[in-house]
């Protein structure tokens, strides 16, 4: 008889043989998941032995991350700023990094009069969007994205988190789909440069859609494009919170200046002290 004890250490030998990091970790979260057990309860079946169908299920899911499928489109959730996100291959996996956003854009908003109208661009699963309104309930966010996967998981999310009835999930390009002026408008746009798509982690290069991370040359061409677009979908007073790549903030940051003159930036750094948010600040 083998035991789940025996198939935990072997799964983590096969793993740090095939490059997976924190093996054990990324081996614990398989078995936990196969059994849908929390780590204490899969401890204490270590000397038990699992069915055929449970070791079936999970060496599928051994196979997978031995592909470098990334762990969260395993899992098929994400936590993200305290709220549970269904995640899927089409959607980018949502980061701790994007927090500092959130962190900063409920900061703002605590000190705006309310109701706010929010827009999240280029939403994805809708996390940026959906931490805020539950976070807020006197926002009401319209998540704006192009692309179907992302839009349902947008959906799904929205509805499985209750927020249906103040977040909107449209389709189509950046600004678009607003149906008009918004008092704040925070977004995560692709803003890898295209050189450097192929250096990156499997997991990323593999199965991250491409078009959430491509930024073209610089990284800058659809960021660009939406900058220039931001003065005629932000209120006068409104904020726009933007991540980005901390080499590029500074190139960002002039040509936000350029476009939206008079306004005021300022760059927000995350919990690693880089500079990640582009904040723009309208002049009333």
């Amino acid at each position: 008889m083998t035991t789940f004890g025996q198939l935990l250490r072997k799964t983590e030998r096969r793993f740090a043989v095939g490059g997976i990091g924190d093996a054990r970790i990324e081996a614990d979260l398989v078995w936990m998941t196969t059994l849908e057990v929390s780590r204490a309860e899969l401890y204490a079946r270590m000397a038990d032995a699992p069915s055929d169908a449970e070791a079936q299920s999970a060496e599928e899911l051994i196979q997978r991350r031995l592909r470098h499928e990334p762990t969260a489109y395993l899992l098929g959730h994400r936590e993200f700023y305290n709220i549970d996100l269904l995640v899927g291959v089409g959607a980018l996996i949502p980061r701790p990094d994007t927090e500092a956003l959130v962190e900063e854009a409920l900061r703002i908003a605590a000190g705006l009069p309310a109701p706010l109208i929010i827009a999240d661009v280029g939403c994805g699963t809708g996390a940026i969007g959906l931490a805020i309104a539950a976070n807020l309930p006197s926002v009401h966010v319209y998540a704006t994205d192009l692309y179907p996967a992302a839009l349902d998981l947008a959906r799904r999310n929205t509805d499985r988190l209750g927020l249906a009835e103040r977040v909107d999930v449209l389709e189509g390009d950046l600004l678009a789909p607003l149906p008009g002026p918004v008092d704040m408008i925070t977004t995560n746009l692709p803003y890898v440069e295209s050189g450097e798509i192929p250096t990156l982690d499997p997991e990323v290069r593999l199965y991250e859609p491409r078009e959430a991370l491509d930024g073209g040359d610089d990284g800058l061409d659809l960021i660009r494009r939406f900058l220039v677009d931001v003065p005629r979908y932000l209120k006068p007073s409104g904020v726009l919170l933007m991540e980005m790549d901390p080499r590029q903030i500074a190139r960002a940051s002039a040509f936000a200046a350029d476009v939206v003159p008079g306004a005021s930036i300022r760059i927000v750094q995350d919990l690693t002290r880089r500079d990640r948010v582009l904040v723009l600040e309208m002049s009333a």
